[in-house]
């Protein structure tokens, strides 16, 4: 199978003409074609008039050894990648020692998925409760501000991302194609086989709800174990005469303690409180760098219009998103990075809080993206040096701010909201304009300065007007932003070394978002197997399954 890239094709090209661009760049006539499948496909929008689709294809010929000398290294054809996912070991018969697994979300669902396959039978514990039920609480919260501590947003099975935009997609190098295998049991879960090809694949949340589901069955039929509303709150850890230390198991709210060799840590970025669990017990971590900002949004009939042009609406093209940065220039945000985050095209800003007393936003959106508005997160660059002294300390930098955008939105958990307008002129808003924003429970007009560091409202000032010379429109005075986004990632890292261990406390397995290491589904998704794979040799020592 021969691998080709960058084939582009005007974007309303007809049904043969990828065919005919394949045969021109092998030099070759139909009839040499065996066969051919899209292994990827993306657009180029940089000129509206002349949108181009761009393909990867795999492509069956007889003689795949002759093209390639004939093309003599053309870079653009070689050998097809082998992307298939193959076990690095296998449990043997009789293993008593099950590894456990804390957190449900992508890095936890794929550690206990690959460990499942392999024949470890997992125990995964969640402290929030199973997807469904979880998705009932966390839309009493959106429409009553009924919250849940412990089943919300950010807890339950699925993990944050299951109210998001189901976003597939990384920069993350993957050598070993581990994202393939991530997407590929999403598609046999129920996912839409299209993203196995975009080159920007998303789901949605009621589809990924189901799928959830459907993997945690796989999980148990190959004897995994799932136990929701397990809080973890102790970790056993065995200290020895020389000062080693080693994990030996977790104790649950309620005093249960589970001994276990093995403990995969994929607590995701708000277990605010098991942070501090952890640290308390002398797991090493470090402050890390993350971001604070606003959600903004638009009707998504604009950002389409500056896109796409002539060919905003084309059912090819969907709904049109966008990704911006920049670094500022102006007093007070000098170096600062500003850049729009987890864009969610026809979505909705959502309540994302975990704990009382705060106002935290996201953003969401369904498979269809169909809703007016366009939001991203308008985001700034926050450092350790900004919050120095404990390796927590920037968990309490985003309490301070999240509790501050309750206080502004009335301590109702309505969240403030200004106008692009009047954050512009360094003015409140009384009322907004033609833009509704869609934050539920609800918006209350105000003055986004008083929920955010002063350099962050300087940095987003000089950025709106960057942005909105790339976009025309982005910064009209009515588009709405909403306050605070603080969870763009973990403000914590807990190091690990190359056998996946905590550097102080082996037998724990940080991964994924909370441990600093991805920043997505897909990539704490590929995080969860590489854990996983890491377990599987320490429990079953061996040559490697071919």
């Amino acid at each position: 199978m021969l691998r080709v890239t960058e084939l582009k094709l005007p974007l309303d090209h007809g049904e043969e003409a990828l065919e005919r661009a394949i045969g021109r760049r092998l030099g070759l006539g139909a009839h040499e074609i065996l066969g051919y499948s899209v292994a990827r496909r993306a657009y180029d929008a940089r000129k509206k008039s002349a949108i181009l689709l761009i393909y990867t294809v795999d492509v069956r010929v007889a003689d795949e050894a002759a093209v390639l000398r004939r093309l003599g290294g053309e870079r653009t054809v070689a050998c097809a990648p082998d992307t298939s996912y193959r076990p690095v070991a296998r449990a043997p018969s009789g293993l008593a020692a099950r590894p456990v697994v804390i957190g449900a979300g992508p890095g936890g669902l794929f550690a206990g998925l690959i460990l499942a396959q392999m024949g470890f039978r997992p125990i995964i514990l969640d402290r929030g409760k199973a997807v469904r039920e979880r998705t009932k609480d966390t839309w009493a919260f959106w429409r009553r501000a009924a919250l849940d501590p412990e089943s919300n947003v950010q807890f339950g099975e699925g993990g944050a991302g299951t109210f998001s935009d189901g976003k597939l997609h990384s920069q993350i190098k993957d050598p070993r194609h581990l994202g393939r295998k991530v997407l590929e049991e999403f598609v046999a879960a129920g996912a839409p086989e299209e993203i196995l090809v975009g080159a920007k694949p998303h789901i949605g949340t009621f589809r990924l709800v189901t799928m959830v589901e459907r993997m945690r069955a796989a999980i148990e039929a190959l004897g995994g174990t799932y136990r929701f509303q397990s809080k973890v709150v102790d970790l056993v850890v065995e200290i020895s005469a020389d000062g080693t230390r080693r994990a030996r198991g977790v104790v649950l709210e309620g005093g249960e303690t589970i001994a276990a060799e093995r403990v995969v840590l994929a607590i995701g970025h708000s277990a605010r409180d098991t942070f501090a669990m952890l640290h308390d017990r002398g797991v090493a971590m470090a402050a890390k760098a993350f971001s604070i900002g606003v959600r903004i949004e638009h009707p998504q009939s604009l950002i389409d219009r500056c896109r796409f042009g002539a060919f905003a609406g084309h059912a090819l093209l969907g709904a049109a998103d966008y990704k911006l940065a920049h670094h500022c220039l102006s007093p007070g945000a000098t170096g600062r990075a500003v850049y729009s985050f987890c864009m969610c095209p026809g979505g909705t800003v959502v309540a994302a809080a975990s704990e009382s007393g705060g106002v935290v936003t996201n953003g969401m959106s369904q498979y269809s993206r169909t809703e007016r508005n366009a939001n991203a997160g308008i985001v700034v660059g926050v450092t350790p040096e900004d919050y120095p002294g404990h390796p927590l300390a920037g968990i309490a930098f985003q309490r301070h701010w999240e509790r501050r955008a309750f206080e502004l939105g009335g301590g109702t958990y309505a969240a403030p909201a200004q106008r692009v307008g009047d954050f512009l002129a360094g003015r409140a808003s009384v009322a907004l304009g033609a833009v509704v924003p869609s934050y539920r429970p609800g918006v209350v007009p105000a003055d986004l300065s008083g929920c955010l560091p002063d350099f962050a409202v300087a940095a987003i000032r000089e950025a709106l007007a960057v942005f909105d010379a790339r976009l025309e429109g982005f910064a009209m005075a009515d588009a709405v932003m909403t306050g605070v986004e603080t969870r763009t990632s973990s403000p914590v890292r807990i190091p690990r070394d190359e056998s996946g261990q905590s550097v102080n406390t082996p037998g724990l397995y940080p991964v994924g978002e909370g441990a600093g290491y991805a920043g997505g589904i897909l990539s704490a998704g590929v995080d969860g197997i590489k854990a996983a794979e890491k377990v599987a040799l320490a429990l079953a020592p061996g040559p490697a399954l071919g």
